[in-house]
């Protein structure tokens, strides 16, 4: 158990918002004896990384509430199904089916994929799906059947007895045109079944009913039971008070809607959930991600080419910030993932729960050796040209007898990452150098200095033999430049390894070799 003056102590994100969720929600986590975090999802596309990043922290609060207290804690996974398509994604097939019902809610659209009943529940079944595969604990709520079910109608029911004021907050924050048919409530039309952006010309609050006006045709509707559904922020605040929820956190683009959902929230008689606003993610072009244009990297290429903690580092990490989220970004979060389980064995308890991989494994931290870098693991696989797992790991063990696949599962994992990572990816962004004359002399001259090295030196005393060689051969001024051209020589690229440990580790003849054949 983590003792608490280092509980109180720390500042780590996850546990800084579990502190304030029990300071902030104190009276209604008591009342009602748990506490209770919601997630949320539009399915109007299909679930993409960002939408796991919100899970994923979370449970990484939920991890952290569990040292603060005895409580049992929910996530709810709430999904706004019951929400009109108003525009078709990307990267859905059989795009003329969305096309035909824009407008009505995703659960009646017939599902594009041809495997559930509606676009709604296939997308709700794919959220579930990768949920599952990181074994996140949640409940799924749909908002089509709580709205049917009437769960939601007592609610309905004070936000139809508070309309006018619910008006008020809204109608400020609107433009001119959009304040003329502005209404909390968003009729199913009964003829079409599309959900209705209209005004109310009436409300009948003892009937729990209002009129509207549709295209010439007053017609007279029910908010209860799936009649109708409300609009955006209005929604969000009767989930809140509906479902007693306690925390939830939101993209940074969602700030202005959290602010007005309280508004309404605190005038329906409760308080408002704890939030947390995070920056968004952005592709390599610094656009940010979205579910319609299924840009950026996805779950599915993430788990390709990494593991599931690497990804949950990358959620961890400064989720105040903008993030670029691609492929090329993830050498750097496997290896700050290693970096982080080898600073975890060298810390006390304080630094410790500092340490992301603490609160990624939930204080189970790994004990796994690192081996070598991603980065590096990338290098071997190319200068081997390994193309399978078994092939590499024969390498390795020719240089490393003592290691074996069953005491380094992480390694292991890390080696079929790696060769699927440089093939897909490293492999075609490669441009090797065609070295000049001068050039060519000087990595000769490093072939010369690899005959005097043996297999007995450090990689530290190899690494200060190849910096003595670029002194001696024009690069005393900048060995910078001497390391660049042997990596875009040899590797293809700017950077590379850390030579001495990469000779070291490859073999000299190998390194004499492999510097030969790129020079030739």
């Amino acid at each position: 158990m983590i003792e608490k003056i280092n509980l109180d102590k720390t500042n780590a994100w996850p546990l800084v918002e579990a502190k304030k969720i029990l300071k902030e929600k104190k009276s209604s986590i008591e009342k009602k004896g748990k506490i209770i975090l919601q997630t949320g999802y539009g399915p109007s596309g299909l679930p993409h990384i960002g939408t796991f990043g919100e899970v994923a922290r979370t449970s990484m609060v939920v991890n952290a509430l569990n040292y603060l207290t005895d409580l049992p804690k929910e996530i709810i996974t709430f999904s706004d199904d019951l929400d009109g398509l108003r525009k078709i994604p990307d990267n859905i097939p059989n795009q003329e089916i969305l096309k035909k019902n824009l407008h009505k809610p995703l659960t009646r659209i017939p599902d594009p994929f041809e495997k559930y009943d509606s676009f709604g529940e296939h997308n709700n079944e794919m959220l579930k799906k990768f949920l599952n595969e990181f074994n996140f604990k949640y409940t799924f709520k749909s908002s089509t059947s709580l709205y049917k079910s009437g769960f939601f109608n007592k609610t309905l029911q004070i936000v139809l007895e508070k309309y006018q004021e619910v008006m008020d907050i809204i109608i400020p924050t609107l433009g001119k045109e959009r304040q003329k048919t502005y209404s909390p409530f968003l009729p199913i039309c009964p003829e079409t079944g599309n959900v209705l952006e209209i005004p109310i010309l009436e409300i009948l609050k003892e009937k729990s009913k209002i009129i509207f006006d549709n295209n010439g045709k007053k017609l007279e509707s029910s908010i209860l039971d799936g009649n109708c559904k409300l609009q955006w922020k209005v929604d969000w605040a009767m989930r809140w008070y509906a479902l007693d929820v306690d925390f939830e956190m939101y993209g940074k683009d969602l700030i202005e809607s959290a602010i007005l959902s309280s508004k309404i929230i605190n005038l329906m008689g409760k308080k408002n959930p704890a939030g947390f606003a995070y920056e968004l993610f952005l592709d390599e072009k610094g656009e940010k991600i979205s579910k319609s244009k299924g840009n950026g990297i996805t779950i599915e290429q993430w788990l390709q080419y990494a593991s599931p903690e690497s990804l949950s580092l990358f959620m961890y990490q400064n989720p105040k910030r903008a993030k670029k989220l691609y492929k090329e970004i993830v050498p750097k979060a496997v290896d700050e993932y290693l970096d982080c389980i080898e600073k975890a064995k060298k810390q006390d308890e304080l630094q410790l729960l500092m340490n992301p991989i603490w609160h990624i494994h939930n204080g189970n931290i790994p004990k796994d050796k690192t081996i070598m870098s991603f980065s590096m693991l990338l290098n071997l696989v190319e200068t081997s040209n390994a193309s399978n797992k078994e092939l590499l790991w024969k390498f390795v063990k020719k240089y490393k007898k003592n290691i074996s696949e069953k005491n380094y599962p992480i390694f292991d994992n890390l080696i079929g990452y790696a060769i699927k990572y440089f093939n897909d990816v490293v492999k075609k962004q490669k441009k090797y150098k065609k070295p000049n004359i001068n050039e060519t002399k000087a990595l000769r001259a490093l072939i010369k200095t690899l005959d005097s090295c043996n297999e007995e030196m450090s990689p530290e005393e190899i690494q200060t033999l190849i910096y003595t060689t670029g002194k001696e051969n024009g690069y005393s001024d900048n060995l910078r430049d001497w390391f660049k051209l042997i990596y875009e020589v040899v590797f293809g690229d700017e950077n590379g390894p850390r030579m001495g440990f990469f000779i070291s580790f490859f073999g000299i003849n190998e390194t004499k070799t492999l510097i030969e054949n790129k020079i030739k």
